[in-house]
């Protein structure tokens, strides 16, 4: 009886295949995560800070969640490698110009991340263009970087919540963040530059 009840499909060696739909769950998370980005602005402007702060805080777990799913059950695609950068910014370039907007976050630190999203962009772009595409893992001071825009966002939007932070903490954090983004910006832009001379250096 217990023969029968195994599936044909299962053995003892390999077990039973895992249900096709299950792993797209990684890119369902980073769909879920751009979906939440107009919800966490709306209710800003509502002036309910406590909601944004919750949709955000379920939006920034994900961000790590869907990375964790792809890596420990083999579940990465072409698709997540590219839905992945895209939830990120999106989620982070709308929410910063936004609470930089109702004055939540300094406005230097909003204008030199999306100078340096912007540089990054067009950089692979002209680099898929001319050389192929661009491969690459983010950089250790890239990931720096996005998690201190991250804590940035949730002390701003923490303190129009309930009042603290103070303003100085914030201030302080958003200079630590400034230094990563330059810092990371200046990086890329080396990479590009060095990989398309090596691609475009005659061979020796």
């Amino acid at each position: 009886l217990r023969a029968r009840a195994r599936s044909p499909a299962c053995s003892r060696s390999t077990g039973c295949p895992e249900p096709r739909a299950v792993r797209h769950l990684p890119n369902l998370i980073c769909l879920l995560r751009i979906a939440l980005t107009w919800p966490i602005i709306a209710m800003l402007a509502a002036d309910r800070a406590d909601l944004a702060l919750a949709l955000f805080t379920v939006a920034a777990i994900s961000d790590g969640l869907d990375g964790w799913l792809a890596k420990r059950f083999g579940w990465s695609s072409p698709l997540g490698r590219f839905l992945d950068p895209l939830a990120d910014k999106i989620l982070l370039v709308f929410v910063f110009v936004y609470a930089t907007w109702i004055g939540l976050v300094p406005i230097w630190l909003t204008a030199a991340a999306v100078a340096r999203d912007v540089m990054i962009g067009l950089g692979a772009s002209i680099f898929r263009v001319w050389f192929g595409p661009l491969e690459g893992r983010p950089t250790v001071v890239s990931k720096i970087n996005t998690l201190l825009q991250i804590i940035v966002l949730v002390l701003a939007m923490l303190r129009a919540a309930s009042g603290v932070p103070p303003w100085e903490v914030i201030l302080a954090l958003s200079v630590a963040t400034l230094a990563t983004t330059l810092i990371s910006g200046w990086d890329y832009v080396g990479r590009f530059v060095r990989r398309a001379w090596r691609l475009a250096a005659p061979p020796a």
